[in-house]
Parts: structure tokens; sequence; C-alpha cells
């Protein structure tokens, strides 16, 4: 059975693309599963472009399928920031406390119809031979006045579904992955992985 190397350090992130990716005829192997613990950096301008970079670093670092992702929140408020920035948005070394504050911090006098907002993902999945399939998902909602919910991470606290009236960390893991960005984007990443390992690339 050929493998897969999720490569990701965000352990959040690998539990929530392990749901959607279940069954796939690959053995799926983490970073330290291969002893890879290089880091590389994100230095693209788009969500496209890092999850690029990324997939095709660790794709030759490892001899293996690599499957890399770049996630970022769009608030149509701030012109479709944060965008790729979002985990450095506050600064580099913050806690997600801290980048919500500042987040909200940005919107304290922007009103509630106002704040629509969309979660973005987008997978690259590379081969060491260097060719690369993207994919991506979106979800839709609103910046919330104030973080709720315990789950996910980043921005889930304050990103609010209307059509479920809770926020994206009041979801349990399964109920993320039905309607979240990433799970999307993983459901389509799966029809890749399945052509792949059927070797008609």
């Amino acid at each position: 059975m050929p493998q897969l190397l999720m490569a990701t350090k965000n352990a959040a992130k690998a539990r929530e693309f392990s749901l959607p990716l279940q069954g796939i005829p690959c053995e799926i192997v983490t970073l330290s599963d291969v002893g890879i613990d290089m880091a590389v950096r994100e230095t693209g301008k788009t969500l496209e472009e890092n999850a690029s970079i990324k997939a095709k670093a660790y794709a030759l670092a490892s001899n293996l399928t690599a499957l890399a992702d770049d996630s970022g929140l769009e608030v149509d408020a701030l012109g479709g920031e944060p965008g790729a920035l979002s985990a450095r948005y506050a600064g580099e070394g913050v806690s997600d406390r801290e980048r919500l504050d500042f987040l909200l911090s940005k919107l304290s006098h922007v009103p509630w119809e106002n704040r629509a907002a969309r979660f973005r993902c987008v997978i690259a999945i590379a081969t060491p031979k260097g060719a690369i399939d993207l994919c991506q998902g979106e979800c839709h909602g609103i910046i919330a006045f104030e973080p709720k919910g315990e789950g996910g991470f980043g921005y889930d606290p304050i990103f609010f579904l209307p059509e479920l009236g809770k926020t994206m960390a009041e979801l349990t893991i399964e109920e993320k992955n039905e309607i979240s960005h990433r799970g999307k984007a993983a459901r389509r990443a799966r029809q890749i992985l399945e052509r792949f390992t059927r070797g008609s690339d």
C-alpha cells in the first residue's frame, strides 16, 4: 500500500483531516513517523502558493506523495484580510486568544450585518517527481462580537454559523468536518488520492 505523508505539525489540523480521509487506499504517515523535523517557510502571498511550497518541499524530503494545506480567514470588512497572513496577523509567537482579540479590535465599530467572512482552505498534493494538484473548500459565516466555544483552534471561536446558531468552536469534530472549509477540501483531495492510487497519473 502506498504511503501518504500528512505534512503538518499542527495536531488539531491533522485530526480534522483524518476523518474525511479515512479508508483511502494509502497508509497515512506523519512527519514524525518518517523522521522529518524541518520547517518550511510560508513565503507565498496566497494560500495556493503556501500550500504548494509546503507540499513540494515535504514530498522531496520524504520521497513520498505529500499533502499540505494553507488555510485562512477572509473578512469582507477588512478587504479580505487576514487571508494568507491569518496565522501571523497579530505578529509572530502570539497566542490564539491574542490573535482573536487583535482581529476583534479591528472590527470593534463594524455592525453585525457587515461582519461577513469566509474560511478558505487550499490543499496541495505533490509527488516527489514534481506533479501537483490543488483543491479547495470554503465555509461562510459571520465574525461574532466575542469568542464562544472550546473546540477547534485558531479563529473558530469567533466564526459564527447562522444556519447552526453556533460558532465553529461549539461544534463536534464530526459536525465541523461536515461543513468546514477543511472538510470540504479534504473530500476533494480524497478523490485526487484515489486517482493516484489507481495509477492513472
